[in-house]
């Protein structure tokens, strides 16, 4: 399997900037999403509802869905390869393709602009809260822009380039435990009274399985300002500066690029199950921010996915070759 890793990762890449991620193909991240809500509804009843119950019971969790989101595509890809190599690189190939959402991200972004630009705001708001986890419903025009160019820019290290990395070091099976990481990491490590203590395992691994990944994007990033000639120098002070500007120590890297190559400012308080929630900003106002920014935020987007696919392909063929 490894031997294919480059071939599949740019086969899996450029099917996902083909097709992306179309709504009539069920999405294996579903299957996972099914089994960690199944498990969570069973590991509530068997454990006690103290802290350390709910903690303990996390992270049996996380081993469940870990061992899931591993050995079902081991198997699969163990098999058809022993049928034939070329079986096993098509499996692997659209393994990947399904573990990276490049044209689902720009797609879903660019359904917010256009609701923006031609729409009406509660049209907007009911585009954002789809990629969104804060609440949207009255989000200003400025809100909802600022709240998709920050998922743009947090996804792209969550959805396209950290898988990208993972596949490269151990192929569609550690890209695989590496989503179902991330989907628990979704569901259930929010800070609030049901998930505090029972996400608390998920949390922590998400953030241990981004650190490198969330750093690496926010270099490729700064290149990609580069690039497409934004303001890659001031994508840089500000990543220096307000890199850890997040309650995650991985999710501000890639914003505060973001925040700099616009010349806006990002994050803030935002209200989450009608909590609010203070958080730092990242960059500076140099302008106010405004829905173009969209599409700058999925150029970028673009540029540096297809720079991590080229450099990650490169170096998986010449370590097989030393």
């Amino acid at each position: 399997m490894i031997k294919w890793t480059a071939v599949m990762l740019v086969i899996g890449f450029l099917l996902d900037l083909l097709i992306g991620d179309p709504r009539w193909l069920y999405h294996p991240v579903r299957i996972i999403g099914n089994s960690i809500t199944f498990f969570e509804k069973w590991l509530r009843k068997c454990f006690p509802k103290t802290p350390s119950g709910e903690k303990m019971a996390g992270c049996v969790l996380v081993i469940l869905i870990c061992l899931e989101s591993s050995l079902a595509p081991f198997v699969l890809l163990f098999l058809t390869f022993k049928i034939h190599t070329a079986v096993g690189i098509v499996l692997g190939s659209f393994f990947c393709y399904q573990m990276l959402a490049t044209k689902s991200l720009k797609d879903e972004s660019m359904r917010v602009y256009e609701k923006l630009e031609h729409g009406t705001i509660e049209e907007a708001r009911g585009a954002v809260s789809m990629i969104v986890g804060r609440d949207t419903q009255n989000l200003n025009k400025e809100g909802v822009t600022k709240a998709t160019v920050e998922t743009v820019a947090e996804n792209t290290s969550d959805g396209i380039i950290a898988p990208i990395f993972y596949m490269a070091v151990g192929g569609p099976v550690l890209m695989y435990l590496y989503k179902g990481i991330n989907t628990m990491d979704s569901m259930v490590a929010y800070k609030n009274d049901k998930y505090l203590h029972f996400g608390w395992c998920a949390a922590k691994l998400d953030d241990i399985a981004n650190f490198i990944p969330a750093r690496i994007s926010a270099f490729l990033m700064i290149l990609a300002a580069f690039v497409c000639r934004l303001d890659w120098k001031n994508a840089w002070r500000i990543f220096k500066r307000d890199r850890y500007n997040h309650a995650s120590p991985n999710s501000a890297q890639t914003e505060a690029v973001m925040a700099g190559a616009l010349d806006v400012a990002l994050a803030g308080n935002a209200y989450y199950f009608g909590k609010l929630y203070e958080k730092k900003t990242i960059g500076d106002a140099i302008r106010k921010i405004k829905p173009d920014d969209i599409i700058l935020a999925n150029r970028m987007l673009y540029v540096a996915a297809t720079i991590s696919v080229i450099l990650f392909a490169v170096i998986r063929i010449l370590l097989q070759l030393i």
